[in-house]
């Protein structure tokens, strides 16, 4: 099963967001997304989110928590463990993304953005400040069929 980290920077009610518009063969082609990437052979959760919030968008994350763990299944893509992390603190200069478009969201807005339908479900646990989670999804092609919050059906 393949693993990558996803994080949302918070700042001022916002989250920095990542419009996906450079490849148009990346499955999260035209969806808003958080930061975040594929962990690398001996690498941690928190090591692979801080280095790929770097890459992304030139911060270096000094705080944050980790708030889950996302489990992607689906008819069209390898089975997935995502990592889920906020981060409220950082420094450094953002640059531009070679994956895509960076914009500081106001929260509330969030929701109304072209996304996963599974993303929404876990922004929306965020948004809540639910303890550690395990969210699990399934999928058949973009469609979500099913959710698990912790071992149990989830219904929004």
């Amino acid at each position: 099963m393949k693993e990558t980290t996803l994080c949302y920077l918070e700042q001022d009610e916002q989250y920095l967001m990542l419009y996906r518009d450079k490849d148009d063969q990346d499955i999260n082609y035209g969806k808003w997304i958080g930061v975040g990437g594929k962990l690398k052979k001996g690498e941690t959760p928190e090591a692979a989110m801080k280095r790929e919030v770097k890459e992304e968008t030139g911060y270096m994350i000094s705080d944050y928590v980790y708030r889950g763990m996302v489990i992607f299944i689906s008819n069209q893509a390898p089975d997935e463990t995502m990592h889920l992390f906020t981060a409220t603190t950082w420094h450094g200069r953002q640059i531009d993304c070679d994956e895509g478009t960076l914009k500081w969201v106001k929260k509330d807005e969030v929701f109304a953005l072209p996304m996963w339908a599974g993303d929404a479900i876990f922004l929306d646990l965020l948004r809540n400040n639910y303890p550690f989670f395990t969210l699990t999804l399934y999928y058949e092609g973009d469609t979500l069929i099913r959710t698990e919050l912790n071992g149990k059906t989830y219904k929004d």
